[in-house]
């Protein structure tokens, strides 16, 4: 596994595993175990995925020591506030039956924000939550954030993949010197995305697969990223991207499968807003 040192001096794993969807409990707590198995160390949930129980259960069964795992969970909008955020993560940790967490995000940038991220920090300092960081943020939002708060954010988690890069936000996480996650890096398999002509030249060219291609790219890229699997193979084949590099050819030629080169931000239409906004957990 290779690691990226956030700003805050704590070590993350470039690869991890998201669980996103996956609601049954039974099936969600299996796929973490074999996850751990393969030898993923990183977990990513929120409270949002209804599937924090089923995370720790599997971190409790898999016998290993609670520091050689990183458990990422996120506080959703209508858990934002001082008050509200600081319920929330103790309501998490409950679920997760640990005593902290080794980052905790702020789900969407709606709601009181600035409430959450004061309480964040309050935790943060307490030693009880090891890096604060947000997710689906715009460049606008994390700037408001990155001047305006006392601790800068140590990760922006959002949608990324070849045919949407977010080269602006990327840009302006890099400037405030927060880490990119990429959530949905297959794209979950929309728009054929596994069948693309260029991406499959690139995995034909390796002996690899193109969701092996896709992930080597991200880690390349100085992206970190938590594909999804509930298929033991699948997991195992996402996990298997260290041994070989892609050519600045190949970088370049994924780079221009951009569809959204100029796309500022996730999520801000005023009907999508609405929605986030009118969903409650």
């Amino acid at each position: 596994m290779e690691f990226k040192t956030l700003n805050n001096g704590i070590q993350i794993p470039v690869l991890g595993f998201g669980v996103w969807q996956v609601f049954d409990q039974a099936q969600c707590q299996e796929a973490v175990e074999n996850a751990f198995e393969v030898g993923y160390r990183l977990i990513d949930t929120a409270a949002l995925y209804q599937n924090e129980e089923a995370v720790g259960k599997a971190v409790k069964a898999s016998g290993l020591d609670r520091k050689g795992v990183f458990i990422t969970s996120k506080a959703w909008i209508n858990q934002l506030g001082y008050d509200q955020t600081k319920k929330a993560f103790e309501e998490s940790l409950q679920k997760l039956g640990t005593d902290y967490l080794d980052l905790y995000l702020i789900h969407q940038p709606y709601g009181d924000t600035h409430g959450a991220w004061r309480a964040m920090a309050e935790l943060y300092k307490e030693g009880r939550i090891r890096a604060i960081g947000v997710s689906n943020f715009s460049t606008g939002r994390l700037t408001d954030f990155a001047l305006n708060t006392e601790i800068v954010p140590a990760l922006n988690q959002i949608e990324l993949h070849p045919y949407k890069q977010h080269p602006i936000i990327q840009a302006a996480n890099s400037q405030f010197g927060i880490a990119t996650q990429a959530w949905s890096p297959f794209n979950q398999g929309k728009d054929y995305i596994f069948k693309d002509a260029t991406l499959n030249s690139i995995a034909e060219k390796y002996g690899k697969t193109v969701a092996q291609v896709i992930l080597r790219w991200q880690v390349q890229s100085d992206i970190l990223t938590i594909p999804k699997s509930v298929h033991l193979e699948r997991m195992k084949e996402n996990f298997n991207i260290f041994d070989f590099q892609l050519s600045p050819e190949d970088i370049k030629a994924i780079q221009g499968l951009d569809r959204y080169p100029k796309n500022y931000g996730p999520n801000e239409s005023p009907e999508r807003v609405k929605h986030l906004l009118d969903y409650k957990i």
